[in-house]
């Protein structure tokens, strides 16, 4: 300290605290050639001991003058050393970098100017003090003070400059400063930031883009600022960075597409479409290394397709669509148990779009890997059998071309038909708006025959009779009805002749049996119109219920249907078709006279021609053995058609057991019926669900008014007795 009182005059020292800049500038050129004369001298011991003087008297002083000289003088002291200040930065730098902290905003104007004028002259060797300056710089850029904001701003410009052109700055020193910095919100430390990424980035040697991933998500913060210019410069960069990585051959596409899936969900509109765009491109650059996070990027694309904003939407379905076409496997890193997991949490999804991409997606990876899939089916079945139950009809088909895609193999196809109709019993709902739907598109899918055959064998054994009678009324219609399924219609139309269709006819039989309108329709459609008769004339009381006319109105209708053309144009010859003609009188008898049903079927039978009655023929089917009836030598079909090969046309088909079986089951529904009604609240019971609805239901009431004609249950016992013959001319039938 003595070397330096003895070097620098009194008057300077005391120039340099005045509060008159003038009076400390003048001073500083004092010390400036002092320095500079024992520069030259090579009498760097007194100028250390200069250095400490400034720093310990005057930049360390209480006195906010002292400190602003102090901070002066050591600038001057800088440029008086020139070439030789690089040997006393230590010495000189640190205390002007603690001044940027300083509590009087002139003291921080005056350690920017100082550290300028200190760089000046130094160029590169300061850069060793880099970090230190850069922390600092990043402090001042959001100071309160405007004139040292400006002050700080041409201190940054010209240390990017000295870095720039500095081939001694370490990037990897520089990195982890940058990244503890970019969640900052300050606008103006964000402007700060960003200006460093852009220009350190335009240094050649220096590889910004290496570094990406622990900047990357800063950047993407940064596009949802308030500051139209912070986004604006945030893109710019993103822009930049996506080309240099389109243009370089090695890229660490994996940490940044972790980044991406995060902000691809952004509540920002700017942000999530930035995030969309760089997946893009990352699906169609990234090959092999995006295949361990195909899931992750499943699960940011997949919501993005319903998004609001349609230029997301368009990129999101192109990116799905790359991402489907590539072909990776599980030996690859893929994992297919994740993708199911991102499909299957998709199916759940609000928007419609998204929940028919997750469905694509579990049928792309059945096609490609069943065998992984089958692995989690018991991950995703509930999800997916929950999705029948969907809102929008195209979900429900793409969910049922899923399941038959898994109930290919045996196992799984009985494992999706007990789920679907256990499903159908918890959930009525889904049965009545759905089930319609579900069946005819798996009849399709799976195969008819199998379908039915299959959902007869459970619904055989089902337990609960309720729910059995209305599934088999569900089914019966919709195989009356259904286009999908005139193939199995028309195997049925042959069970008397064919064998195919005789054993579908038994098959069906046994749960058709939980519901005797269903057991009559069919019977109809197979043209076993004796059979049908017999089974007519077997219901009791109890079975003519609500229920039952309601089954009985749709029936009717549907006999005025295309399905049964053939059975209208075999009225044309009641002759030979007579157990048919008594059939349809049966349910005439059945039906309330006030009935618009009753009406519809009165007139049909109207029209029946009246020749080709045979008399003593009709006697004999009225009074004789149903199973049984000969004449002239020659077997008589189920139709009463004469036929040579007749004989035959039954084999297989017990028909007396199959009316054992049906009685059986009907038994059981009484049974189960009384017992409801010792139980039953005073709420009347829902009408059965079908499935499908036939149009101007006729609701019946459930006594007939006093004026009716006589029951039921009379008429059909009236229709069994022969006719008059004092009362019918010759060929003619008069009811």
């Amino acid at each position: 300290m003595a070397d330096a009182l003895s070097v620098i005059p009194a008057f300077v020292l005391r120039n340099l605290s005045d509060k008159l800049y003038e009076k400390r500038k003048n001073a500083a050129l004092e010390v400036e050639g002092i320095v500079k004369q024992l520069a030259s001298a090579g009498d760097h011991e007194k100028i250390t001991a200069v250095i400490n003087l400034l720093t310990n008297d005057f930049t360390m002083s209480p006195q906010a003058n002292h400190r602003k000289g102090g901070l002066i003088g050591l600038a001057a002291a800088t440029v008086g050393l020139s070439s030789d200040a690089s040997q006393h930065l230590e010495q000189i730098v640190p205390p002007v970098l603690n001044s940027f902290s300083d509590q009087d905003s002139r003291v921080r104007y005056y350690a920017c100017e100082a550290l300028y004028n200190i760089a000046k002259v130094v160029r590169g060797d300061f850069i060793v003090f880099f970090n230190q300056i850069f922390d600092a710089l990043c402090k001042l850029s959001a100071d309160s003070d405007a004139n040292v904001q400006s002050a700080a701003h041409l201190l940054d410009r010209l240390v990017k400059d000295i870095v720039t052109e500095s081939d001694q700055f370490s990037i990897e020193e520089f990195i982890p400063l940058l990244r503890e910095r970019m969640n900052v919100l300050n606008p103006y430390v964000r402007q700060f930031l960003v200006g460093w990424i852009t220009v350190l980035d335009s240094v050649p040697d220096i590889d910004m883009l290496g570094f990406l991933p622990d900047f990357l998500d800063g950047l993407f913060n940064m596009l949802s600022d308030s500051s139209h210019e912070i986004r604006q410069q945030a893109d710019s960069a993103l822009s930049e960075f996506l080309q240099e990585i389109k243009n370089s051959p090695s890229v660490d596409y994996g940490r940044m597409a972790e980044i991406l899936v995060q902000r691809a969900s952004s509540p920002d509109e700017f942000t999530r479409l930035t995030a969309i765009t760089w997946i893009n491109e990352f699906v169609k650059l990234g090959g092999d290394q995006l295949v361990p996070y195909y899931a992750d990027i499943l699960g940011a694309i997949l919501p993005s397709i319903a998004d609001k904003e349609e230029k997301i939407r368009v990129v999101a379905r192109e990116t799905n669509e790359e991402l489907r076409n590539i072909k990776a496997f599980p030996s690859e890193g893929f994992d297919v148990g994740a993708i199911l997991s991102i499909a299957r949490r998709q199916l759940s999804s609000e928007h419609e779009a998204t929940r028919i991409e997750a469905l694509y997606w579990i049928s792309t990876l059945l096609d490609r890997h069943r065998t992984e899939v089958l692995i989690y089916l018991d991950d995703i079945l509930d999800s997916l059998l929950q999705a029948l139950s969907d809102p929008s009809d195209e979900v429900v088909l793409l969910v049922l071309d899923v399941h038959a895609c898994i109930a290919i193999d045996q196992q799984h196809f009985r494992q999706l038909v007990v789920f679907l109709v256990h499903n159908f019993r918890i959930n009525n709902s889904l049965l009545e708006k759905r089930g319609a739907l579900i069946i005819r598109r798996l009849c399709v899918l799976l195969n008819a025959e199998r379908v039915y055959r299959e959902l007869s064998t459970i619904l055989e054994g089902e337990s609960d009779l309720d729910f059995a009678s209305i599934m088999v009324q569900a089914l019966n219609l919709i195989l009356l009805t259904s286009s999908e399924l005139s193939g199995l219609r028309d195997l049925l139309k042959k069970s008397l002749v064919d064998a195919a269709g005789k054993d579908l006819f038994v098959s069906l039989y046994a749960s058709w049996c939980h519901s005797p309108m269903a057991i009559i329709s069919l019977c109809l459609l197979a043209q076993s119109y004796q059979h049908a008769s017999v089974v007519i004339q077997s219901l009791v009381e109890e079975d003519i219920n609500v229920k039952f006319l309601v089954q009985l109105d749709k029936l009717i209708r549907l006999l005025e249907t295309p399905v049964f053309a053939y059975l209208r144009l075999q009225l044309l010859e009641p002759g030979r078709y007579m157990w048919l003609l008594k059939a349809l009188y049966g349910l005439l008898m059945l039906l309330p006279q006030q009935s618009a049903a009753f009406k519809i079927l009165r007139t049909r039978l109207k029209t029946v021609p009246p020749y080709s009655f045979s008399g003593e023929h009709f006697n004999q089917l009225s009074s004789g053995n149903s199973y049984s009836v000969m004449m002239s030598g020659l077997n008589i079909n189920e139709d009463g058609d004469v036929s040579q090969d007749a004989g035959n046309s039954r084999k297989g088909i017990n028909f007396a057991a199959r009316l054992q079986q049906f009685e059986h089951m009907q038994h059981q529904h009484r049974l189960h019926e009384k017992e409801q009604t010792l139980s039953r609240t005073s709420t009347p019971p829902p009408l059965p669900i079908t499935g499908v609805e036939i149009p101007e239901e006729t609701k019946w009431p459930v006594s007939a008014p006093a004026s009716a004609p006589a029951p039921a249950s009379a008429a059909v016992a009236e229709i069994n007795r022969p006719p008059s013959r004092s009362r019918r001319g010759p060929g003619q039938l008069q009811l």
